[in-house]
């Protein structure tokens, strides 16, 4: 197949996460950061989100274009198939798409949150993320462009969940990620589940992009408490030089100790927030309330977020029942399998 292209942003950690997934995996793609001068003749997709990946058409069809990094990564393991990111064991791989979940759905959240919430962090961002697209952008375009995209931005604190009174759970929550994979590094585990990286690997690493090396807010928690971590997202950027084979995954007998711990944070934050917006969705409210970590939290009901549990809970009924089994015994007393099991 001809050379594929990745249509994103710096700032976006998805678009981050796509990027260093087609650098892991070797697939020839050509990066175009989205409204650059390169940004031409990309075709339309459903949505003005980014990354898009183009797929060029074959015997003169037209190139083809779709959003979403979970589902591009899908796409991509249909047609690629050497260093794959999904486990051979349908349990762990399962485990590994339910971090993947909460990495693109909840960690958005401190991301969001300690981007566009303190000053240092809006100035940076409102400036570079606009520059991106043009380096040679007059002064006085810049400050206006700035001033236009920060404002932009910071109203829309309120539909990941951002304010005075989710912030003190949304960075409890990050600071105690940020102390999960620091102890599973120091453990010995390169990765989630061994030696290679797979699905929730790059899930955690798109939104630590931000909030462990971008940020300034973020980046200074994450680099004082946690620089095995700031690290790890370094070296996972480009991890197209390590060489992986199928005895790389962990076998399921040795999931656990650091690896639960994840599934524990899931419980803790993520659960109960699919649950209650899920609940919200149904019943048509203006508001998702519901208590997380024994304080209160409260947002509007985000829809995408709504099928996000959806999905999980169709890749968890298709298991054959003993992975099923398995995956409910490594969840229970974690709090995650209430995803599966509480009543909407």
């Amino acid at each position: 197949m001809s050379e594929l292209k990745l249509v994103g942003g710096l700032g976006s950690p998805y678009s981050r996460k796509m990027r260093a997934v087609m650098r892991y995996r070797r697939i020839p793609f050509q990066w175009i950061l989205r409204g650059s001068s390169d940004d031409v003749s990309i075709p339309a997709v459903p949505v003005a989100l980014i990354p898009v990946l183009v797929f060029p058409g074959r015997d003169r069809a037209s190139d083809t274009a779709m959003i979403d990094s979970t589902f591009q990564i899908k796409r991509l393991e249909e047609i690629y198939f050497e260093r794959s990111l999904i486990p051979s064991d349908p349990a762990l791989a399962f485990l590994q798409e339910l971090v993947e979940d909460y990495g693109d759905e909840w960690l958005t959240k401190p991301m969001f949150h300690f981007r566009w919430t303190y000053a240092d962090d809006i100035d940076k961002a409102s400036h570079v993320l606009v520059s991106d697209r043009d380096t040679a952008i007059a002064p006085e375009m810049l400050a206006e462009l700035s001033k236009a995209f920060g404002a932009r931005q910071i109203g829309r604190l309120r539909v990941v969940g951002s304010n005075p009174t989710t912030t003190p759970i949304i960075e409890a929550s990050y600071r105690r990620l940020l102390s999960i994979l620091d102890s599973h590094l120091v453990a010995g585990n390169r990765y989630l589940m061994g030696g290679r990286p797979g699905v929730g690997d790059f899930g955690l690493f798109g939104q630590l992009t931000q909030l462990a090396h971008f940020d300034p807010t973020s980046a200074a928690i994450a680099a004082k408490t946690a620089p095995r971590v700031v690290s790890w997202v370094s070296n996972l950027d480009d991890a197209s030089s390590i060489e992986v084979s199928a005895d790389d995954w962990i076998d399921r007998s040795r999931a656990g100790g650091t690896l639960r711990a994840f599934f524990a944070e899931i419980g803790r934050v993520y659960a109960p927030f699919l649950i209650a917006n899920a609940r919200a969705l149904r019943s048509k409210a203006a508001e998702v309330r519901c208590e997380i970590d024994g304080c209160e939290w409260i947002q509007q009901p985000f829809p995408y977020q709504g099928k996000c549990l959806g999905w999980l809970r169709q890749a968890h009924a298709a298991l054959k029942a003993q992975d099923r089994d398995f995956v409910d015994s490594f969840l229970e007393g974690t709090g995650a399998g209430a995803i599966f099991s509480a009543s909407i």
